[in-house]
């Protein structure tokens, strides 16, 4: 009996091939997206599994709220974790670390004299034997005990072991040493395994935390109260049966004890837990090193977009399957009529699907590493598909085939083993007047197809416009023709005003400054700052900014009141932001010109500069200081001159910049970017999602007009004859083609009136993301009503168009 369901089943493919290869099309087309969507849903939910004891690990992070608004941090002053470990209970480790910037690294393997030098290595943290104990490493070399106890000891990963003494055993490469920035010369005591799952804990090099103590390698404010710095974090893991409420509310007191804010001021700093599995996705609070990110919602969206394109692509073989009911009504008739019970024809047309739903699944295994390769640049590096060795994937695959086939064959075979032989014999068990239930279903089916379509080419052109309002938007300063780079901060302010005064001397060179960061910056620095005029004392979380005379020039920020600050190698002049200058109680910014701020020397406040962006619009403008003080001062930022007519001189005077740097930093790697591309690289997730909507559309738009076209197709075929007999009486090509087009059109206008309200409303939604927003201008929503009327009128004209021109004589010759 099964093998005669599988014989019918590829007799009736062959017999329609047209309406089989539209069917499977789209249900590939539906299944290798879900297959996409769940490969990448399920490795960002895969963060952390690893940990045993995860729901007890937590990272502390701070809230503060003030009339001026709210802010985040997830960074702790560094006296934080030693007088956590002394003043809370309920704690069983505490474990500070910090994350350190790009440093070069020097390997005197396997020849001494000719060390292997790798540069700008990512992934090296400070951290101590708490660190090992809280994210549970294994052992492979070394004493867990000693092995991060004294100053200049180093813990590799095995990964990183293998990277740095490719070749030796692993207790053989204990007691080698590892040089940083070729002045600080440690020992390897210890090596660990690889964590053994997804994690954000990437780090491979693990300093010891006393290495960081020495004085010449502690930096400005390091183990200070009031300093913080997003590099330290502190993690703790809780005692079982410990409440994190409890915790919080300790760590808020230990906070506030020590920070003394001004009981005057009405502003409220809290200290909380965030779970270890919501680091990962909580964009307010970011990863260590604001490395990438996933964020629920978009998940979750994702997953939406992957059960509407499987849903259209079943909606296209429910609406093709029952519009060519009555081409199978007389075989129904003469198989019940012949004993096959209504049972025995449901599996039968459940088997037909299933037969397409496997087909389409093999075609969808091949599509989708195609599907992946167009995607690899924002794909994370060690995303993998290889379904032999991911057992969870064959799962889902097998159970998705069997919702399809269920979705997608369950009420066509109802429908078709319902019909009754006598009435199918008499040839009137369809009527085809469009009237009847099946017709209705189906006009349902295509308005939900061409809805879907609507909202995604709507969301699509919304954020390709917030995109375009973000990136073109006046952020309060000059960025083009600049571009910056880092030096070591490790090396002596000597050596960067020597390379200040090469690249002054170039004639393609506009201006030169040095600071801390340009404007808009990944890396944030933030300190506690106390004014006082007299009458109120204001302490508040201020951003810091590090610049020279030259930074106020060369960005062109707007100064509202007084100058920039001069320059000077210790910091006692700041200018503030007019958010800063609000907090402080004043509207009018010559009134605060010469106050004092009690911060590092209390620097006078010289002048006020208008509000500007130092990071993307997601975020509202915080309270900022740029001071002098030219010892904190390590990126260099050039204007350069304008770009001649052939553009040649700009790689010329990029060209002679990176020889200057490789004059004075022969060892260091010299790495530039323009402002206005780490500028965009705030929106990469906005650009991403973009580019995911963009596929989406195309797909989903790809997918309702395979189902239009085939009952167009149907519909057509249908009314061969009576298209012959209308040219015959006179009927013009013109009326022909507006008569077989104007029901379709009707349920695709009715599509847009329905999909206009749901897309404003995900529209308000979407944008509340942003602090600083774009608007939702009513040509978008008529731009995407008219593109999807449009690509169906090319559709329905194709088709039409072609039936019309038809002969007469052919369509009437068997009359």
């Amino acid at each position: 009996m099964l093998k005669s369901y599988f014989r019918v089943a590829f007799r009736n493919f062959w017999r329609n091939k047209t309406f089989s290869l539209i069917n499977i099309l789209g249900l590939s087309i539906g299944i290798s997206a879900s297959l996409v969507i769940f490969l990448l849903v399920q490795y960002d939910f895969s963060f952390e599994k690893f940990e045993k004891d995860s729901t007890r690990i937590f990272r502390v992070v701070a809230q503060g709220k003030n009339d001026h608004g709210a802010w985040q941090n997830n960074c702790m002053a560094e006296p934080m974790g030693p007088a956590v470990k002394k003043e809370a209970s309920g704690l069983e480790i505490v474990a500070p670390f910090r994350t350190l910037d790009e440093t070069r690294v020097t390997i005197p393997y396997p020849d001494p004299n000719h060390p292997t030098v790798l540069h700008k290595q990512k992934d090296l943290v400070v951290a101590d034997e708490n660190y090992f104990q809280l994210i549970g490493y294994s052992w492979l070399a070394g004493s867990p005990a000693s092995a991060t106890q004294q100053p200049y000891q180093v813990v590799l990963t095995e990964k990183n072991a293998r990277l740095y003494y490719a070749g030796l055993k692993y207790n053989d490469i204990i007691g080698k040493p590892i040089i940083f920035d070729d002045t600080i010369q440690c020992t390897i005591t210890g090596i660990v395994k690889d964590l053994p799952g997804n994690t954000d804990f990437y780090f491979g090099t693990i300093l010891s935390r006393p290495t960081f103590y020495t004085a010449r390698l502690k930096p400005e404010g390091f183990g200070q109260w009031g300093y913080t710095n997003s590099a330290d974090q502190l993690f703790v893991k809780l005692a079982p049966h410990t409440q994190p409420a409890t915790v919080n509310a300790q760590l808020t007191k230990i906070i506030n004890s020590n920070e003394k804010p001004d009981p005057k001021d009405h502003g409220k700093v809290t200290s909380s837990l965030q779970p270890l599995d919501d680091i990962h996705f909580n964009l307010d609070y970011g990863v260590f090193d604001q490395s990438r990110q996933a964020h629920k919602p978009t998940l979750y969206s994702l997953l939406a977009v992957a059960a509407f394109l499987l849903l259209l692509a079943c909606i296209n073989f429910i609406n093709l399957t029952t519009a060519q009911a009555s081409q199978r009504a007389k075989e129904i008739g003469i198989r019940k009529t012949l004993g096959s019970q209504r049972r025995q024809l449901t599996i039968q047309f459940l088997t037909e699907t299933f037969v397409l739903t496997l087909m389409a699944t093999i075609l969808s295994i091949i599509l989708t590493p195609l599907l992946l390769k167009m995607f690899a640049d924002f794909i994370p590096a060690d995303f993998h598909f290889n379904l032999l060795k991911q057992p969870g994937v064959i799962v889902f695959l097998m159970v998705l085939v069997l919702v399809v086939t269920f979705l997608s064959g369950i009420y066509p075979a109802l429908v078709l083993s319902g019909f009754k032989p006598v009435l199918v014999l008499k040839n009137q068990a369809y009527s085809n007047t469009g009237k009847t239930r099946s017709a209705w279903l189906r006009k349902s089916l295509t308005v939900s197809q061409f809805v879907i379509a609507q909202v995604f080419i709507i969301g699509t052109l919304l954020v390709a416009k917030q995109i375009s309002f973000a990136i073109n938007k006046d952020l309060g300063f000059k960025r083009d023709a600049i571009v910056y780079f880092r030096t070591n901060y490790r090396d002596s302010a000597q050596k960067r005003l020597v390379l200040l005064d090469k690249i002054k001397a170039m004639p393609g060179v506009a201006l030169v400054s040095i600071s801390s960061n340009p404007p808009s910056s990944n890396g944030t620095w933030s300190s506690t700052m106390t004014f006082n005029d007299g009458k109120k004392e204001i302490r508040e979380n201020v951003q810091v900014k590090i610049a020279d005379s030259n930074y106020f020039r060369m960005y062109g920020f707007r100064l509202l009141a007084g100058t920039s600050a001069p320059q000077s190698d210790t910091t006692n002049a700041v200018v503030i932001n007019e958010t800063y200058l609000h907090i402080l109680g004043y509207q009018d910014p010559q009134k605060i010109i010469n106050k004092q701020l009690d911060w590092n020397g209390k620097p006078r406040i010289v002048g006020v500069i208008a509000d500007f962006f130092p990071r993307s619009l997601r975020e509202p403008i915080k309270p900022l200081v740029i001071a002098n003080g030219m010892r904190s001062a390590t990126v260099f930022n050039i204007t350069l001159q304008p770009r001649n007519a052939d553009g040649s001189n700009w790689p010329a005077s990029l060209a002679a910049i990176q020889k200057a740097f490789h004059d004075v930093y022969p060892n260091d790697e010299y790495d530039y970017q323009f402002v206005d591309d780490t500028i965009a690289k705030f929106y990469t997730a906005e650009k991403n999602i973009s580019r995911l909507l963009a596929w989406a559309t195309g797909l989903t738009i790809f997918i309702s007009c395979l189902g239009l076209l085939g009952l167009v197709i149907y519909i057509t075929n249908q009314r061969t004859k009576e298209i012959g007999v209308r040219k015959v009486i006179g009927a013009s090509i013109t009326q022909l083609i507006l008569l077989l087009s104007k029901d379709f059109l009707k349920l695709i206008g009715l599509a847009i009136l329905i999909a206009l309200p749901i897309s404003w409303w995900g529209s308000q939604k979407w944008l509340e993301n942003f602090a600083y927003k774009t608007q939702l201008s009513w040509w978008v929503f008529a731009a995407g009503g008219a593109s999807l009327l449009l690509i169906a009128l090319i559709i329905l004209g194709i088709r039409t168009l072609k039936a019309a021109l038809a002969n007469p004589v052919k369509a009437l010759r068997s009359e």
